[in-house]
């Protein structure tokens, strides 16, 4: 019986800690994500319009 252990992968065994929200200098809505895409779309197509 002593034989037949199962032998698992080391690993920290759930010890490892992630920040749960993240830091950092640009703190950006999903709106003004958005909004900025928009506006690269519209200059997109305003280029290509205006230089043909």
């Amino acid at each position: 019986m002593a034989d037949s252990k199962v032998n698992m992968p080391a690993g920290f065994g759930g010890l490892t800690r992630f920040s749960e929200e993240y830091e950092s200098k640009f703190m950006l809505k999903p709106t003004h994500v958005v909004a900025f895409i928009i506006l690269i779309v519209i200059f997109r197509i305003s280029l290509g319009l205006f230089f043909k």
